[in-house]
């Protein structure tokens, strides 16, 4: 039996407590990161949502933005979800002056694309490779305005106004969603990600 993978979860500020439990349900060798020494340790990564300029900041002022971005450079496998989608991104619409990401999609998303915080929502959506829809729960989320040629669309908005706008994709070891799939009790999203880091 192979050893289960360990994935940290970003956890200066954000949804942790979801995350983690839902990869503890999946087998995994889940933990909080604050640290870089806790960064070290990991195989994978998740970015929690959360406030993406509270994150980028956290992470400046406990050494973590630098080690962060050169791992995800290097290749780990990384996971956003929400505000984490912000933090992977290479461009930023709608940021706040001097807002960082981390980088590492080539992708241009746009911040509480959605509207604020009243303007949160949840309905069902195709999400690629599942036989059944994932019910996303969107909290003033962003969505993807444009992506390079490498980045797969795994999920689309069906309907409404924001029909065909973009909110979960993969480029490599990376992938991002603009919804919260740790609450809800559905887990094949993290079961997909979990699948690509024993397959990196």
């Amino acid at each position: 039996m192979s050893t289960p993978p360990s994935i940290g979860v970003f956890a200066l500020q954000g949804d942790v407590r979801e995350h983690l439990r839902v990869l503890t349900d999946l087998g995994v060798d889940a933990f909080t990161v604050r640290r870089p020494e806790e960064l070290a340790r990991c195989d994978a990564l998740v970015l929690p949502g959360g406030e993406s300029t509270t994150m980028y900041k956290l992470a400046r002022s406990f050494d973590l933005f630098e080690p962060l971005a050169s791992r995800i450079k290097a290749g780990m496998p990384t996971f956003g979800t929400c505000a984490g989608m912000i933090m992977l991104a290479d461009r930023l619409e709608d940021g706040i002056a001097g807002q960082e990401t981390l980088g590492g999609l080539d992708i241009t998303v746009r911040r509480n694309a959605f509207g604020r915080q009243v303007d949160s929502f949840e309905g069902d959506i195709a999400f690629d490779g599942f036989e059944s829809p994932v019910h996303a729960i969107f909290i003033r989320a962003p969505w993807v305005e444009s992506a390079g040629s490498e980045v797969e669309t795994l999920a689309t908005i069906p309907s409404g106004e924001a029909a065909g706008r973009v909110v979960a994709v993969r480029q490599g070891n990376l992938m991002a969603t603009s919804f919260h799939p740790e609450v809800g009790g559905d887990n094949r999203i993290h079961r997909y990600f979990v699948e690509l880091v024993q397959k990196s």
